[in-house]
């Protein structure tokens, strides 16, 4: 089954275009086929056009946006003209049959332009802030009780946090008229309080704030942005959890480009993440491939910068390597997946982060959306030891947040584990105690009432 889009060839030209015209719109606009007859286990997306600056981003975006696995693609470009071929899956690793998302990807890629999603855009009618700065613990906490005691009400919300730097977008508007907060001097104030909370008591350094009245275009890659400003890449963490991407660096002298390759583990998203630094650094993807073996990714890129010319000096290599570790790492916080499901009410979520430090929790990553007034929030979670939270610390928030309005879940497959870990931890401590066969049921009876206790049910 393939689809096709040649609306060039479909629509009716204005009287005032000739021939050559017409022709240049024809050979601008691309070319999009969606077959899933070619391979067995994807469906195959490729994409002709006029090379353009930037059009391989628009195209990884559109596909990440919709949550697909790219499991291989090919980036062709000879001249003036380019071919990407993806393979893609949906998050269940089936491929794409509904005609709507079909639709939608080849409109997408054609004009260039996609509607909004959860990763697309924000900031409509809203007042955007940008923070970023020195991450610590209860920092987010801190961040969402200034802005619900400056009665700034958070519609949406994205916090990346990596090698000790925090960057938040906030999309915020008055709490008592849900308008754009557009006053002077409500602005300075809010800019001036957020900023003494991110330097913190010690004055740290790099604490940085903006307001801003324009959507923003896409917020996973204003993220990637403002953590590259901020130079997140720089700072190596005391004890880093693991080691961190494979990636090397070599010039073809012969042809004038510059090969990056990357090895890690394969994840959502990931694709994109590179590409979208790559660009953001200047620099252009002439050739690539991209392959996936079960958990691992390997991509290769053949890349010059914008005049031409490869990468010309040890140090230039040595940044493109820790400027895309960084881009891999940002994105793969670690941490239990929190989803809070909630009535949406002014200082939410201020109450949530403070429950979760009162309990030893720490967040790493967030998502925060509001929908006819209900709050969906996501949360990674980690504890004082930089692991993922525990049992007994996501029951006391549970506990304390309470079950009327509010619903808070963990990822089934997580929470098993959370669960079996907690069984064996306490039965091990009974053990030594003398007392391991009263515990010897525990496991079978956590797992008996896991979905009475409303943690378990999947969050997709």
């Amino acid at each position: 089954m393939a689809f096709e889009v040649l609306k060039g060839e479909e629509m009716e030209w204005p009287a005032y275009l000739d021939e050559y015209e017409k022709l240049v719109i024809r050979m601008n606009t691309p070319r999009v086929v969606i077959d899933n007859a070619v391979c067995p286990t994807a469906t195959l997306v490729q994409v002709d056009s006029a090379r353009k600056q930037g059009f391989l981003l628009e195209a990884v975006q559109v596909l990440a946006d919709l949550n697909l696995s790219i499991k291989k693609a090919y980036i062709s470009s000879d001249g003036r003209w380019f071919m990407d071929v993806f393979h893609v899956t949906d998050q269940f690793g089936r491929k794409l049959t509904d005609e709507s998302v079909l639709s939608y990807i080849e409109q997408s890629l054609e004009t260039g332009s996609a509607t909004k999603s959860s990763s697309s855009g924000g900031g409509d009618g809203l007042t955007v802030l940008e923070l970023t700065g020195a991450d610590r613990p209860g920092l987010l906490s801190e961040v969402f009780a200034v802005l619900a005691d400056l009665q700034c009400g958070v519609v949406e919300a994205k916090v990346w946090t990596h090698n000790g730097r925090i960057a938040c977008l906030l999309f915020v508007r008055d709490e008592t008229s849900g308008e754009p907060i557009e006053n002077a001097l409500r602005i300075h104030r809010v800019e001036s309080r957020l900023r003494h909370v991110l330097k913190g008591d010690h004055g740290v350094r790099g604490a940085k704030t903006a307001v801003s009245f324009l959507a923003v275009a896409h917020t996973d890659r204003r993220l990637h942005q403002m953590m590259f400003a901020d130079r997140d890449y720089e700072h190596i963490p005391e004890s880093p959890a693991a080691a961190p991407p494979s990636v090397s660096v070599q010039n073809w002298i012969e042809r004038g480009y510059s090969i990056v390759t990357v090895q890690c583990q394969d994840r959502p998203k990931l694709l994109f993440d590179i590409v979208c630094t790559l660009t953001d650094m200047e620099y252009v993807v002439f050739h690539g491939t991209i392959d996936t073996d079960g958990d691992q990714a390997h991509q290769e890129f053949y890349i010059r910068h914008k005049d031409g010319s490869p990468i010309s000096s040890e140090a230039e290599r040595q940044r493109v390597i820790q400027c895309l570790q960084a881009a891999i790492e940002r994105r793969a916080s670690e941490g239990l997946r929190v989803e809070l499901c909630a009535v949406d009410r002014p200082g939410l979520l201020s109450d949530i982060t403070r429950t979760f430090r009162e309990n030893g929790l720490f967040v790493t990553r967030a998502e925060v959306s509001t929908k006819d007034q209900m709050a969906s929030n996501f949360f990674y979670v980690i504890d004082a030891a930089g692991k993922p939270a525990d049992y007994d610390a996501i029951e006391a928030v549970r506990q304390r947040i309470g079950t009327e309005t509010a619903c808070l879940k963990v990822e089934e497959e997580q929470w098993l584990q959370v669960c079996r870990k907690a069984a064996r931890a306490r039965e091990e401590a009974q053990t030594q105690n003398g007392g391991g066969l009263g515990l010897f049921y525990l496991g079978n009876l956590v797992m008996r009432n896991l979905y009475n206790l409303g943690l378990i049910r999947s969050c997709s």
